[in-house]
């Protein structure tokens, strides 16, 4: 494993992450989630991202239970507030109320005392961004979190924070954004922002929810049991990339990876992580086995030729549009 420092701080991160958004909890049993921790902390993946909303709180607890014997200090473990954990009407957002009571839920299910980085899973329009940052600023100050991140902001609204986190003396060190080959809308805006204020990214779905492995053939159903035919697991999300043209030119991928020495998997992970403001890049896995084949892309240096064959392969079908932002029900 290698690691790098998430945005200017002096924290360094595992360059791949294990996140549990559609798995511990939900799609698999806790024995198996359990398995795939191990098996993270066996090939060197110290760095582990969750969320309370995931799996209605499960899935911080089933991680909280298969990290509970591991050294604290020698993990990085993530979490973030926004979306409902409860029905009530303070169950919701990045109000003060909101955000101190979740962080004591979400710190009571990890079994931990304090988290390394919490994280805005959404932008919240509805409170001041003033009142979220103060409230961000306690937690840290109290112990409760070493740093503050954000998850798919805006350009702007990440300036505005940090500005307001530098005034509060908290680092702002992270945005969590969906990037990929097939999905670039960071490139334009977000990345050149965060580069100039000092902010990694910790990106989501590198592999485009599964399409960049080349499982899905066009013209053809989905595999049984894939993520594209269950509802509970991101079936909506992946449908933007289920579009036949895109299916066929990801398939052109699949030489360009075998001359590289790499799997498809392997060739889309390395990718994200040529961007050099790319800090760590999150995986999932519901077997042993996929992590093993993932760590794989860790340090590989793609050349020129390789990344200029990828690109042929898949424009125009690349998303780069900043506009275009996903609706909030595909993705907690």
């Amino acid at each position: 494993m290698e690691f790098r420092h998430l945005g200017r701080s002096g924290m360094l991160v595992s360059e791949i992450s294990y996140g549990n958004w559609i798995t511990h909890g939900s799609q698999v049993e806790e024995e198996q989630a359990t398995a795939c921790v191990r098996a993270a902390l066996d090939l060197g993946i110290t760095t582990f991202d969750t969320a309370d909303v995931y799996a209605g709180t499960r899935a911080e607890e089933v991680l909280g239970r298969a990290l509970k014997d591991q050294r604290r200090e020698s993990l990085e473990i993530f979490t973030k507030v926004y979306w409902p954990t409860g029905p009530g009407r303070n169950d919701r957002g990045l109000s003060r109320k909101h955000i101190m009571e979740s962080i004591n839920g979400s710190l009571r299910r990890l079994q931990t005392d304090y988290v390394d980085l919490y994280q805005a899973h959404r932008y919240d329009y509805a409170t001041p961004l003033e009142e979220t940052m103060q409230a961000f600023a306690d937690i840290v100050h109290s112990g409760k979190a070493h740093y503050i991140g954000v998850s798919e902001w805006k350009a702007s609204q990440i300036r505005e924070a940090h500005a307001l986190a530098r005034e509060l003396k908290i680092q702002l060190v992270s945005s969590q954004p969906q990037y990929s080959m097939l999905w670039r809308v960071i490139e334009g805006e977000v990345v050149p922002t965060c580069e100039e204020l000092g902010i990694g990214q910790i990106v989501w779905s590198p592999m485009a929810q599964g399409v960049l492995t080349g499982k899905y053939q066009p013209g053809q159903p989905p595999p049984a049991g894939s993520r594209a035919t269950d509802e509970k697991s991101g079936a909506a999300m992946i449908s933007r990339f289920m579009d036949d043209d895109v299916l066929a030119r990801v398939q052109q991928l699949k030489p360009i990876a075998e001359q590289a020495g790499l799997t498809m998997a392997q060739l889309a992970i390395a990718w994200v992580l040529q961007n050099p403001n790319v800090s760590s890049a999150i995986v999932g896995a519901t077997r042993p086995e996929q992590l093993q084949d993932n760590v794989k892309a860790v340090g590989v240096k793609l050349d020129a030729e390789v990344l200029k064959a990828i690109d042929a392969a898949l424009d125009p079908i690349v998303e780069r549009d900043a506009a275009k932002t996903e609706s909030p029900a595909q993705r907690p």
